[in-house]
This record gives structure tokens, C-alpha cells and sequence, in this order.
């Protein structure tokens, strides 16, 4: 995945939804035959048939490559170097596909992430 492969949020105010997000007219412009309507509202409870599918959500701080044997000797307090910098973004995964960038939070006394970043998916 590129580092230049972001996008924003989809605008959902203004338009359908086709197979590559959000399907809008050119400004001024309304499709043929189609009168203007309305900004169509879309609300949460339009993907209430997805809410109950379990995803698995991963924050990943950085990664390291190393033996066996030296995997063996790490004990409590050892120090693990990872390929990242402080205060470098953290990548986002949901079903092992990398969907942002994000950053370490401290929420009342819990770790949290917030994301800084949307990563648009390379189409084939």
C-alpha cells in the first residue's frame, strides 16, 4: 500500500451510493430524466443488518524481526526495539487490511487509539 493511498470520509449528504462510494453529479448538473430532491439523510440505522458481524480490530506500534533463541531470552523488563519512532503514526487494521493511521491516546487511565488517517484500498 502506497503512503500516498489516503482518502477522506465519503460525504453521504449528497448522494447515492454506488460500488466506489458516493455516485454525485457535477456541480450544477442533476441526472437526466431526474428531478432535484432533497439531500438524502443517512443514518447509523441504514447498516443495521451489518452491527452484529464481528471484525477484528488491530493497533500496531511497530514490528520486530528476530530468532527463535533470542525470542527465548526475553524476560520481564527487556527492552524491545521496535521499527518505529516515538510519536510516529501507528497503523490500523480491521481483518488483518490495513483501513488507517492513527495515534496513542490515554482515555481515563485506559490506552486508546484515535485515527489521524484513512487508507484508500489500491483497486487491481
Amino acid at each position: 500500500m502506497s503512503e500516498d493511498a489516503k482518502m477522506s470520509l465519503p460525504n453521504l449528504e449528497n448522494g447515492a451510493m454506488g460500488a466506489e462510494g458516493p455516485v454525485t453529479e457535477p456541480e450544477g448538473q442533476e441526472p437526466e430524466g431526474q428531478e432535484p430532491e432533497g439531500p438524502t439523510t443517512r443514518v447509523a440505522a441504514d447498516l443495521e443488518a451489518v452491527f452484529d458481524v464481528p471484525v477484528r480490530v488491530s493497533a500496531v506500534l511497530g514490528r520486530a524481526r528476530m530468532d527463535i533463541g533470542d525470542l527465548l531470552k526475553l524476560g520481564p523488563g527487556t527492552v524491545l526495539e521496535l521499527d518505529r519512532k516515538v510519536g510516529e503514526a501507528i497503523d490500523i487494521y480491521v481483518n488483518n487490511r490495513l483501513v488507517a493511521r492513527g495515534e496513542v491516546v490515554l482515555v481515563e487511565e485506559k490506552l486508546g487509539v484515535t485515527m489521524t488517517e484513512i487508507i484508500k484500498p489500491e483497486r487491481g
